[in-house]
């Protein structure tokens, strides 16, 4: 019935909806035909039309055709930026330029390295004629751990001559292909440290290489120095200011291999040869040393005795080399190798200095380069056991053929690395120089340090001229803002010769940020290694200024940073406990590291916790047992 009812009404309404209304007198609406044509003004009518012509021109650029891939489109520059690079460039110097000159000195970096066309022509050339399948076998049984990835070290010991000589090519192709790159992009980026810290004076043209390998400390050392008249484009050997290069290995295949990778470059006037071993014959006098670099890359590792590598160390310093540079793989081992040769270097330097035999030599005595801003003792290293590592990192943009043989995604690599850089000679002292007049403020003030000082004489020149209400006061104001006009301060030019000298030698005793520093809102935390031999807290607070807060801020691991604390800087130990053997609280370290040992976690506390109610429930089930026994008695 309800059903019925409802379609009829449906129906009704559906019928009254097509019924003319009855008090209707317009024609046209009862008409079922079209809106008849409307007399219109001819004003109004022009009026539409325009505004029906805007609408469709408004129309027609919003349905525009979507572009296609390679469809050609003109891109419209401003008139002013000829260039849309240099403007990109200009940009990132301006923000570079608001760093302080001496904040720029010691933060420049090589950057991310990338192999040279050379290099990459012939290791892909050695690559090509092996076998790929077996090459990547021979990666991954070499460099390849399964819990820590892949290791750059090389240390292959075969069981006899006959395995060496089958297996030597194999392998020194697998170290070119996988650990050739990592080796080159550290000691580059050592290399271009020290030439930034020496500056022009330094001119190398013989290089001793122990540990040569497969020549990636010749080709480091070949494009770091560079004839003046190519340093704009991409490093050659052909263009490099080396004449002579030695290398000392005893490990034919790598040696073998780094022959190969030269056959085809052309190498200029480059004299190169390789030995098993240093001979006497081979030292060079005090004063023509100094155009010697003694390298050692990667080496000290391979020596399994502190009795080898002393007699190494002091084979390194009785070269003849004014500037010897040891490099290693960041661990505690290779760290503690490094610094127990520093030690020893410096050691011979000292003995130097007070043997009245050497009271007439040119050049007498030691001196850290880099990373130390001292020659006493490592604060880092005790002398029995190594719990913080001094290192550092240098990213490596992969190639093609290391990406193919250790079958990664990523186009880059970290590399880190411990490194020490002694030359012989006292360290340079800024007491009683002419540059150093200025210790403290030369280059400190960069563009935030500009804008701050600017920001300070408006308001100044404001409260100025406030105070000055009567007209009988014109003059005195014309005085004040006159006088106001010229800087507190006057500021050397920031690429001026003077400067950069003066900064070059001042930084020989500013601290070295070897942690990340400690970034908050307020204040900048460095852990920095000083000139006292210390390793030393430095807070760099806002209230200091906005320079060196700026400075602070725009710091990283391994920077020299120019600006002295405000507050008194607190020395940091090392804990000699037994749970806190990796220090206390130096520096910001990785992710899991600044929880002391001992320190219980939420899962072992849920285990725990799991542990306490089985063991309450066994007890809770003796106790009833022992209970029925009791009564039944």
């Amino acid at each position: 019935m309800l059903r019925g009812t409802s379609t009829t009404l449906r129906i009704l309404a559906h019928s009254a909806r097509h019924v003319s209304p009855p008090f209707s007198t317009s024609a046209v609406v009862a008409s079922t035909q079209p809106n008849a044509a409307l007399d219109l003004d001819p004003t109004l009518k022009a009026l539409l039309q325009d505004i029906d012509i805007s609408l469709t021109s408004h129309k027609h650029v919003m349905a525009k055709r979507p572009l296609r891939e390679l469809d050609t489109v003109a891109i419209e520059y401003p008139e002013e930026a000829e260039d849309v690079e240099d403007f990109v460039e200009d940009h990132s110097e301006q923000n570079e330029h608001r760093k302080s000159p001496a904040a720029r000195f010691g933060s420049q970096k090589i950057g991310a390295v990338v192999l040279p066309t050379e290099l990459q022509k012939s290791i892909t050339a050695l690559i090509d004629a092996s076998d790929k399948v077996q090459l990547h076998s021979d990666a991954t049984r070499l460099f390849f751990d399964e819990s820590e990835g892949w290791d750059h070290s090389y240390d292959v010991k075969y069981r006899s001559r006959k395995q060496g000589a089958r297996h030597s090519d194999r392998d020194g192709t697998a170290f070119a292909s996988v650990v050739f790159p990592a080796h080159y992009s550290a000691i580059s980026a050592v290399l271009h440290h020290v030439k930034h810290r020496l500056g022009s004076r330094w001119n190398v043209q013989r290089v001793i290489d122990w540990g040569s390998g497969a020549g990636s400390g010749l080709w480091a050392s070949m494009n770091t120095f560079q004839k003046p008249n190519s340093a704009s484009g991409e490093p050659r050997l052909s263009t490099s200011n080396i004449f002579t290069y030695l290398g000392i290995d005893k490990r034919d295949g790598l040696v073998a291999i780094g022959k190969r990778l030269l056959r085809n470059t052309d190498l200029g006037a480059l004299s190169a040869t390789w030995q098993r071993s240093f001979r006497e014959d081979d030292i060079i006098k005090r004063t023509e040393g100094h155009d010697t670099l003694a390298l050692s890359a990667f080496m000290l590792s391979t020596l399994q005795t502190p009795l080898a590598r002393k007699k190494f160390a002091k084979e390194l310093w009785e070269s003849g080399a004014h500037t010897i540079v040891l490099i290693d793989h960041k661990t505690k081992a290779g760290f503690q190798n490094i610094a127990e040769t520093r030690e020893y270097l410096l050691e011979m330097g000292r003995k130097e200095l007070n043997d009245p035999e050497t009271a007439e030599w040119p050049v007498r005595g030691a001196h850290v380069v880099a990373p130390c801003p001292h020659d006493g003792s490592c604060p880092l290293y005790s002398g029995k056991s190594v719990s913080l590592v001094c290192g550092f990192s240098q990213r490596l943009q992969r190639p093609p053929f290391v990406r193919l043989t250790k079958h990664a995604r990523d186009g880059h690599e970290d590399i880190e690395y411990s490194y020490v850089a002694i030359q012989r000679g006292p360290r340079p002292s800024t007491v009683g120089e002419s540059i150093s007049t200025q210790v403290g403020s030369v280059g400190r003030i960069g563009a935030v340090g500009r804008e701050e000082a600017e920001h300070i004489r408006l308001k100044e020149e404001r409260v100025t001229k406030e105070l000055v209400l009567d007209a009988d006061h014109i003059e005195t104001r014309h005085e004040a803002e006159a006088t106001n006009h010229i800087p507190a301060k006057t500021f050397p030019a920031e690429n001026s010769e003077v400067v950069e000298a003066a900064l070059r030698n001042e930084a020989f005793h500013w601290p070295r940020l070897v942690f990340p520093p400690l970034k908050k809102s307020g204040h900048i935390i460095i852990d920095a290694c000083t000139s006292e031999a210390k390793i030393m807290r430095l807070t760099i607070p806002k209230s200091q200024g906005k320079q060196p807060f700026y400075d602070a801020r725009k710091s990283s691991w391994g920077d020299i940073f120019p600006h002295p604390p405000k507050n008194r800087p607190q020395e940091r130990f090392q804990s000699t406990r037994e749970g806190g053997s990796r220090g206390d609280d130096i520096g910001k370290r990785a992710k899991g590291r600044d929880r002391p040992k001992g320190e219980k976690r939420y899962s072992k506390v849920e285990e725990a916790l799991k542990e306490r109610k089985r063991a309450s429930r066994r007890d809770r089930v003796v106790q009833k047992e022992d209970f029925t026994l009791l009564t039944e008695r």
